[in-house]
């Protein structure tokens, strides 16, 4: 009896031609103004995940700044973004030799009608690849178990409380140390690694990383807090290109004070190269 064949492997998304692109992906409407329909693919409950809405105004700012990389963007969440029909305008503040400043805003409408401004950044453009080779640093790669030693949500019993569709658009596999809350013992050490990557295979780019900033768990769950955490600034600092494989982000909170917590976050490519660094303050429901 001949043997069986062996199913066909799905083949690797490649940059420019992934679901994250085409979801991300904006129609100029006029010089400066973009529309883009939010994908639901990309949900936390019922909201737009932050780091995905980052990625699309960054991909925005790409287009209308000379320079095509982010070096640093900060972004300002001031209302909850629904999928669905929105409309990005971006400014262009200042150009240089080396790096272009612009400003982006994203805008959908209320049940009147009415634009309603959901997330408004600034950020700074340059070319990562003309930058020198020089590395001065202190700062180590993250201590997370091989990925086979770590956990994805496919691996629980159940569907983790606050888990949505981006879960299914992603390849997050954590790090057990930082699990504790998903077994109902948090460690209180408001720490979370893992793995990360997108699910159809799709290597990370500079416009991928303002997304896996953003891609974890929050570190409120570990500290013993349940339930939302929305974003209230995020900025986001791309220090070079990513190598091809997968990254290894490791987030951290020291201080929760008035309901408030910062979010420390470090993205590690496959080279042991810090790619990208961010900080974000964060809202926390108490009692």
């Amino acid at each position: 009896m001949p043997e069986a064949a062996s199913a066909p492997t799905a083949p690797r998304a490649v940059i420019g031609d992934s679901e994250f692109d085409r979801d991300t992906a904006l129609t100029l409407r006029e010089p400066g103004v973009y529309d883009i329909d939010l994908s639901a693919g990309w949900t936390i409950i019922s909201a737009v995940n932050g780091g995905y809405l980052l990625a699309v105004l960054g991909r925005a700012l790409a287009d209308a700044l000379p320079h095509g990389d982010p070096f640093t963007i900060s972004a300002h969440y001031l209302t909850a973004s629904q999928p669905g029909p929105a409309v990005v305008r971006t400014d262009v503040v200042r150009t240089g030799r080396t790096l272009s400043t612009g400003q982006a805003s994203l805008f959908q409408y209320d049940e009147q009608g009415r634009e309603v401004e959901r997330i408004r950044v600034l950020a700074s453009y340059g070319d990562l690849g003309a930058l020198p080779d020089d590395v001065r640093t202190t700062a180590e790669p993250p201590a997370i178990p091989p990925m086979d030693h770590c956990f994805g949500p496919e691996d629980g019993p159940a569907p983790v409380d606050g888990s949505s569709a981006i879960a299914d658009r992603l390849m997050l596999k954590l790090d057990p140390s930082t699990l504790g809350w998903a077994l109902g013992q948090p460690s209180g050490k408001g720490e979370m690694r893992a793995w990360f990557g997108l699910a159809d295979g799709r290597d990370a780019d500079p416009l991928s990383l303002l997304l896996a900033v953003d891609a974890l768990p929050p570190t409120a769950f570990e500290i013993g807090i349940s339930g939302w955490v929305p974003t209230v600034e995020l900025t986001v600092h791309i220090r070079c290109r990513p190598a091809p494989g997968p990254l290894r982000v490791s987030i951290t909170t020291r201080n929760l004070a008035g309901g408030f917590l910062e979010e420390d976050a470090e993205v590690w490519d496959s080279a042991d190269r810090l790619v990208a660094q961010s900080r974000q303050l964060a809202r926390v429901r108490l009692g």
